[in-house]
């Protein structure tokens, strides 16, 4: 492995859908805050910002990690725990990938820029909390969602819509059952080394745990197409939301390790 595609595996650039998961949220704060018609600037500031601050996280992420990766099955050949990137050259990228992301936000109003301050807190929690509790999923979520309320922000809307925080929550309660999946995956590793999940702390009841979860998330959702009198494919697209949920849960049901990856 070159340093440059080291570099490309540790801020996952080459794999996209982690950061359309924190971007289809986002800009759904962006078109409710909006009623429709958001700022096009706005809305490039934040894919932007969305990409870098997700590649930001991956890179602290396996920082925190470099000394467990090694021992887990799926992580033993990353960037840090192979000897491809140093600790010192992560910590300079982490640094510059939030730097850019900062740049950006700049380029809001002052309450998104002090809110760019929680979320480059949480981002930066996140991978040391499976250390210390069996929620570091629920502190993913957080991180994960913390741009809805800056979007809202910066295209005006209030911080005390309620639409606001029902969105914010959904997407926890998501980030958390996906997330949960990813966990099943390397439990039995994770029991090993001493690295906690929800997945452990769930047991025998994670997956119906994590079809709760997806349940509040649809049914918050559903409640914010109500109140904003959404048009009827919002509707159904809830209803195609489930049903992938579904086709989550029977596949991960015997909870083999390739089938829980594919769902999460």
């Amino acid at each position: 492995m070159t340093k440059f595609q080291a570099y490309l595996h540790l801020t996952r650039f080459h794999k996209p859908i982690g950061s359309l998961l924190l971007l289809w949220p986002t800009l759904w704060a962006l078109w409710i805050a909006s009623s429709g018609s958001p700022d096009w600037k706005i809305v490039i500031i934040f894919i932007l910002g969305v990409c870098f601050m997700r590649s930001a996280g991956c890179v602290i992420n396996d920082y925190a990690d470099r000394h467990v990766d090694g021992s887990v099955e799926r992580t033993k050949n990353r960037p840090i725990p192979s000897g491809v990137v140093s600790e010192k050259e992560a910590l300079t990228l982490f640094s510059l990938l939030c730097l850019c992301s900062f740049a950006l936000v700049l380029m809001t109003d002052t309450q998104t820029v002090l809110l760019s301050f929680i979320g480059l807190g949480l981002a930066a929690l996140y991978p040391f909390m499976k250390r210390y509790t069996h929620l570091p999923q629920l502190f993913l979520g957080l991180a994960f969602s913390w741009a809805i309320p800056m979007a809202y922000s910066a295209q005006g809307g209030s911080l005390s819509d309620p639409i606001l925080w029902m969105i914010f929550v959904a997407n926890a309660f998501w980030t958390i059952a996906y997330d949960t999946y990813y966990a099943i995956v390397d439990r039995d590793d994770d029991l090993k080394v001493g690295i906690k999940s929800t997945a452990i702390l769930f047991a025998q009841y994670d997956l119906f745990i994590i079809t709760l979860l997806q349940g509040f998330a649809l049914s918050l959702l559903m409640w914010v197409g109500i109140l904003e009198s959404f048009h009827w494919p919002y509707f159904i697209s809830l209803i195609v939301a489930a049903a992938l949920f579904y086709l989550q849960f029977k596949q991960a049901k015997n909870r083999e390790r390739q089938a829980c990856f594919k769902s999460f």
